[in-house]
């Protein structure tokens, strides 16, 4: 699945530079001029990385990497014309991943996008167990079995394929259609009204009460999400 790149920057010329050169270089790309509205893209769109400059009107790059810290732990690289130590620190040092001056030089600004991307991957490597809320759900990916308050619940592999997509992404929005498609293949096509069941089951199953969830939470309108804690 291609990588998508979120650029946000007031100045047109660099705002196309930058998109046209990770498109080559074979990302997707998307672009704002505007913080405000790049801000609400860094939540909707779910970007993989976000490249921001700092001198905006509006919000300023240091409020928006604020920002997004909030909702999301994606890897953030400013790209400014501020060269000053003390920019380099304080963007780090607010949430920022990497800094690079303006001009820059092309290559150089790709290969730290991959670099970060490549970390990013490395971070996210599969572990054998997830455990959540102090220990009352244990998932096992190893021998697929799952444990809620120390009893063991069957699961079918349906339900444990959907459950293991959803915990390995705690945290994030899935939609209907990447989990249709990762938990059980594209074969399933438009399969809408069985995730809902599939959904019903798995929170009858690990839920204390399956109409008040407390792990698997809906996203109206987009997916479902898996609570991370």
């Amino acid at each position: 699945m291609t990588d998508k790149i979120l650029v946000i920057d007031d100045d047109e010329n660099t705002l196309w530079l930058v998109s046209t050169l990770l498109q080559h270089n074979g990302f997707q790309t998307v672009t704002s001029g505007s913080s405000a509205e790049g801000l609400k893209l860094a939540q909707d769109e779910q970007p993989d990385m976000v490249l921001l400059d700092v001198m905006m009107p509006e919000l300023d790059g240091w409020e928006l990497c604020r920002r997004i810290r909030e909702f999301s732990e994606v890897p953030v690289m400013f790209i400014t014309a501020k060269s000053g130590i003390r920019d380099v620190v304080k963007g780090l040092e607010i949430g920022g991943d990497d800094y690079i001056v303006k001009p820059f030089d092309n290559r150089e600004l790709v290969a730290r996008v991959k670099a970060h991307l490549r970390r990013q991957i490395s971070d996210k490597k599969p572990t054998d167990e997830l455990v959540f809320n102090n220990g009352e759900l244990k998932i096992n990916f190893l021998s697929r079995e799952v444990h809620v308050r120390e009893r063991l619940v069957d699961l079918t592999p349906k339900e444990f394929n959907l459950l293991s997509l959803l915990s390995r992404n705690a945290g994030r929005v899935l939609t209907r259609g990447e989990l249709i498609a990762q938990a059980w293949g594209p074969e399933y096509g438009d399969s809408n009204e069985s995730l809902k069941l599939y959904i019903h089951y798995l929170r009858k199953k690990i839920e204390k009460d399956a109409d008040k969830p407390e792990y698997i939470l809906t996203s109206r309108g987009v997916g479902y999400r898996f609570a991370s804690r």
